[in-house]
């Protein structure tokens, strides 16, 4: 049995309807025994993760025990995620208690009830916000993030790693980049609109490169990680992962507009410009993401444990579009 976290989310969702597919037996936690799970996969319904890091004696606990003493394997989607307007007083506390401390309490319990493998799903922020053009994040940089959501990231792969070498229980460390497919939402759906609306763009001229990865991608390689017998070598190991295929936010903006059969209108503003324009109005952080770079070397992932990617960012974009238009038309 395979067990997924976050089973209602963007990519445990995936994950756990991928499993299932293959003929592997999952199960899913939910906030809720209501709550929608890919057809074939076992609820377990937690309320809410935080509630484990504190009370051992509640039902939230009780289910999730239950359930790891037939689970092989834990992929670890569930998270606080990124918030852009922060409203809490002490961000990171509040990360803490889910990305930290519930994540180590579930492990815990996983590594006492006979859990082979925990393969947690990290972020690139743990490596940092950019870098220089050319000269991409590898598994091994060392940076101790100043990101209250990246910090707590870091925090708890450091609690998993030492967990593993205490326990027979080994961890696999996942940090993905901005992740697409069909059902994206927050910015780059959003982008998804603006490029439908056929709306002018000032970004025609943004000579960057980001790595992505396809949700097809990152779901492949998990997988291949949850396949403990044929990856071996996985254990205790962080791994980046990302398409192979870096673009620039011009050259995404254009296979966007492709996909959706249209030319994207992209007006040639100089760089410096937005950059001194959003720092004025108090949004550095996002010209920091529409115009600086962020590559990832995912080499390590292909020499060590032989995997590749599944799907073209083209052949993704076109399936993500579809499932965007399908959705308006709902």
């Amino acid at each position: 049995m395979i067990l997924v976290t976050g089973g209602t989310g963007f990519v445990g969702s995936a994950v756990s309807s991928a499993l299932y597919k293959k003929g592997v037996a999952v199960s899913a936690t939910t906030r809720k025994s209501s709550d929608q799970i890919p057809a074939g996969v076992i609820p377990v319904p937690v309320n809410n993760l935080s509630d484990m890091a504190v009370d051992q004696a509640s039902d939230t606990w009780n289910d999730l025990h239950n359930a790891l003493k037939m689970t092989e394997v834990i992929i670890h989607t569930a998270a606080r995620v990124h918030v852009m307007n922060e409203s809490v007083s002490d961000p990171l506390s509040e990360f803490r208690k889910v990305n930290v401390d519930a994540t180590l309490s579930l492990a815990r319990q996983a590594a006492a009830a006979g859990v082979k493998r925990f393969i947690f799903i990290s972020s690139i922020k743990v490596n940092g916000e950019m870098t220089e053009k050319g000269k991409p994040f590898t598994p091994d940089d060392v940076h101790v993030p100043n990101d209250p959501y990246g910090l707590s990231k870091y925090e708890a792969e450091q609690s998993l790693l030492k967990l593993a070498q205490e326990t027979d229980m080994d961890v696999v460390i996942i940090r993905p980049p901005l992740v697409y497919g069909p059902g994206v939402k927050a910015n780059f759906e959003s982008m998804m609109k603006w490029i439908n609306k056929g709306l002018p763009l000032p970004l025609g001229a943004v000579n960057n490169k980001r790595s992505l990865v396809a949700l097809e991608n990152l779901v492949s390689f998990i997988l291949h990680c949850a396949d403990i017998e044929n990856t071996p070598q996985a254990a205790n190991q962080v791994f980046l992962i990302s398409d192979n295929e870096d673009v620039s936010t011009t050259q995404l903006l254009q296979k966007v507009a492709r996909a959706f059969g249209k030319k994207a209108r992209l007006l040639p503003v100089p760089v410096y410009l937005m950059k001194t324009a959003a720092k004025l109005i108090g949004k550095s952080a996002v010209a920091d993401r529409l115009f600086g770079s962020l590559q990832v070397d995912s080499s390590k992932a292909q020499a060590l444990l032989g995997w590749k990617p599944v799907v073209t960012m083209d052949e993704q974009l076109a399936k993500t579009v579809q499932a965007y238009q399908e959705q308006q038309h709902d």
